[in-house]
């Protein structure tokens, strides 16, 4: 049987003026609209459509993708309003997502990009949003160890940081006095479980822990002065959101890796940047075999 609100192989019953009639199963046939057809398909062909509502709440099938099915959350863009049932968001089909009033924590405005969950009311059989994510969002302790990488999207900024959706299912936050830089709500990332607490609730940081953390940040650092001709304009003085940017860290994280390779005689500071350490080979150059005994210390900032 056909599933509302998410992607769906289904085979084709008939053709008609409007399109093609796929099996929907238990939900009976469901029109494929003729713009959708592909152009190459065959009558025995099954096809992977994504089955939801149009706007006379008639079962249709689509071979566009949404941002998001049931079940999921996105970050989606408010681009109408209706003053009886609420706000539309944009979607990616040709049919718009509501987002009813009484689904919204605070009241949203034209062009707000806001995070919501995609559900199926049972009650109307039409696919709505929710931006009461708690309601959506699992209370149940997870089984994550310390330092453990997780996927996260921001959902929020409060007194404390940023509120995060882990893993599609629970609620983590991320401190302000662990970020180096602003976020931006819907934005995705790399993080790391910091402690979880009771009612499913988890602290984040951005960065491993540690070792964690430097060594594969080192091997990072070394790949990227390899594809740049052995320079790089970063160092210690370089700032955080550029960091972040270029290396996925936060600026103390970096500083730490820095300060290891060039422990390890891998770099030397040029001030402004580093520079890779090549060790000849017997027949090379002496000057560059003696490169880490020249190299000079770095400037402290």
């Amino acid at each position: 049987m056909a599933i509302i609100g998410k992607r769906n192989t289904l085979s084709i019953v008939r053709a008609s003026g409007p399109g093609l009639y796929l099996d929907g199963g238990e939900l009976g046939e469901i029109l494929l609209p003729g713009r959708y057809i592909p152009r190459d398909i065959a009558p025995k062909d099954k096809l992977d459509v994504f089955v939801y509502t149009d706007s006379e709440d008639r079962l249709v099938a689509t071979t566009e993708a949404p941002f998001a099915e049931v079940g999921e959350f996105a970050c989606l863009k408010v681009i109408s309003f209706n003053r009886q049932i609420g706000a539309f968001l944009d979607w990616g089909l040709s049919k718009d997502l509501l987002l009813p009033f009484r689904e919204q924590e605070s009241p949203v405005r034209m062009g707000q990009k806001v995070v919501v969950h995609v559900y199926l009311d049972e009650k109307s059989k039409r696919i709505v949003a929710s931006a009461r994510l708690n309601r959506h969002l699992s209370r149940d302790t997870p089984a994550y160890r310390d330092g453990e990488q997780v996927n996260i999207m921001i959902t929020s900024r409060s007194a404390l940081g940023y509120n995060a959706i882990v893993n599609g299912s629970h609620r983590g936050l991320l401190y302000h006095d662990n970020l180096s830089a602003p976020l931006e709500v819907g934005q995705k990332m790399k993080a790391f479980v910091r402690t979880v607490r009771p009612g499913g609730k988890i602290d984040l940081r951005l960065d491993a822990s540690g070792y964690k953390r430097v060594a594969p940040l080192k091997d990072q650092i070394i790949e990227a002065l390899n594809k740049n001709g052995g320079r790089l304009l970063f160092d210690d003085g370089s700032s955080p959101e550029l960091i972040r940017k270029t290396f996925g860290v936060s600026k103390n994280a970096f500083k730490q890796a820095l300060g290891a390779l060039y422990k390890s005689r891998r770099i030397q500071f040029t001030n402004p940047g580093i520079e890779l350490i090549t060790i000849a080979s017997p027949e090379g150059d002496e000057h560059l075999a003696d490169a880490a005994k020249r190299s000079p210390k770095p400037v402290k900032r």
